[in-house]
């Protein structure tokens, strides 16, 4: 518990402001009622040091960190809080040892908080089962990443996720004032001005970062001159500078990563080109690779428009190639014009779908041979063999048609691609109809 001790020690005016103001309890803390409110399950445990094991899931800034520092000062079982960053299987164990000596001597159990637990490998996380099970160790883990795919599914298993949400606009405003009024651990008296707007404007654009918020305030506040009455103007010129060095989370491997193409996937698929233009806007500004932008686009112009509209694969490639070509920021304008394409193009899924049967039928064991029909015969073995017997040559048929059956036996008369009546595939359709409908009268 030291550690967390020393960070919120009163006077340690070297600390960050964002330290400096970490709520230290729950009439401190902004935001999460539905998590730790008066009324919730979590708030009643860690009032009654009643805690079993949980992991604490949400976006940075939200109050993972916060939650765990109030835990130990409510608690009397050993708190030892733990880095997944700097630490690795030898000093788990060792953590895991001591717990069980507490547990044994003192007969008090060890509440283990585990900062960005998802750092850990599988082999790591397994370490702590036992002492969980066993109930020598309450963990609790924080992390950025969805559980799901980071957390050991038996880990999860025995632990209760709940999940930590942004600060709203409203609640960031509420913590900027602490801090602005706060003259022991706050800038109460630093005799700062900050109009109310712009700290509407910081409030609207850190992302409901409430550490990002307070950073941000602090590097206004120690680059604003004071003037003559010693008032420090904190102005949109300053703020604005202090913004544009802070990045929008797009974790590329990470939940908000997967948020973000699943977001323009899915408002190009909704014909949505405003909606498009910005879940791409974001992805870029994000820090986000183009190219694999540009990669999800070509997937879309196959997968969602299909053969509705072909000349959206098209307009998806030469994006592609502008960003090769020409690069960021240039480029930008070309995967957007891809991306409002495909968002205005009529949609068809026909081919995607026509595919994952096809697929489907080869892996449940539909590998016959290929008919005689369509093998070549170019020796006078194989012709002698029945290679080519029953070929039609469609060129000499009417609209290039046969009766020739192309699947093998065991599909013959199965459809797989179903075109819509949507954009260019309703011409398709027709075209098909008429086919088909000359195949059954055996041309």
């Amino acid at each position: 518990m030291s550690l967390f001790e020393d960070a919120q020690e009163p006077g340690r005016a070297d600390a960050p402001l964002a330290d400096r103001m970490r709520p230290r309890d729950f009439d401190e803390f902004v935001g999460q009622e539905g998590v730790v409110g008066p009324e919730t399950a979590l708030r009643r445990a860690i009032e009654r040091d009643e805690l079993r094991s949980l992991i604490l899931w949400g976006p940075a800034g939200s109050g993972k960190t916060t939650l765990a520092r109030i835990i130990a000062r409510k608690t009397r079982a050993s708190f030892v809080p733990f880095s997944a960053v700097t630490a690795g299987i030898k000093e788990v164990r060792q953590v895991m040892e001591k717990a069980e000596g507490v547990r044994r001597v003192a007969g008090r159990k060890t509440i283990l908080f585990v900062d960005e637990i998802h750092r850990f490998n599988r082999a790591q996380q397994d370490a702590f089962l036992p002492y969980v099970e066993t109930g020598t160790i309450v963990l609790i883990g924080a992390t950025t990443e969805n559980p799901s795919f980071e957390i050991n599914s038996a880990l999860l298993s025995r632990s209760r996720v709940y999940r930590l949400e942004r600060l709203s606009e409203e609640q960031i405003l509420s913590v900027l004032e602490r801090a602005l009024t706060d003259a022991t651990r706050g800038l109460g008296g630093l005799g700062i001005e900050f109009p109310a707007e712009l700290r509407r404007s910081l409030a609207a654009q850190c992302q409901g970062d409430a550490r990002a918020a307070l950073n941000i305030l602090e590097f206004c506040a120690a680059s604003a001159a004071p003037d003559a009455r010693g008032v420090r103007h904190i102005e949109r010129p300053l703020l604005e500078d202090a913004l544009q060095r802070g990045a929008l989370y797009c974790d590329r491997a990470g939940e908000e990563h997967f948020g973000l193409i699943s977001a323009l996937h899915k408002s190009m698929r909704n014909s949505d080109p405003d909606a498009s233009l910005y879940w791409l806007a974001r992805m870029l500004e994000s820090g986000e690779d183009p190219l694999y932008i540009a990669r999800r686009i070509v997937r879309f112009a196959s997968e969602d428009v299909g053969l509705a509209e072909p000349k959206a694969l098209g307009v998806a490639l030469w994006a592609k190639e502008a960003v090769h070509f020409v690069g960021r920021p240039e480029a930008d304008l070309a995967l957007a014009q891809a991306a409002v394409y495909c968002a205005l193009a009529p949609k068809s899924n026909a081919l995607y779908a026509a595919w994952d049967e096809i697929l489907e039928a080869i892996r449940s064991g539909s590998s016959e041979p290929v008919p005689l029909a369509l093998r070549n015969a170019p020796t006078p073995l194989m012709k002698a063999q029945g290679y080519g017997a029953g070929y039609q040559y469609a060129h000499d048929f009417e609209d290039a048609v046969t009766a020739l059956t192309c699947l093998p036996p065991g599909l013959a008369g199965r459809r797989f691609y179903r075109p819509t009546q949507r954009g260019f595939e309703s011409e398709l359709s027709e075209r098909l109809a008429r086919w088909l409908d000359a195949r059954k009268k055996g041309i």
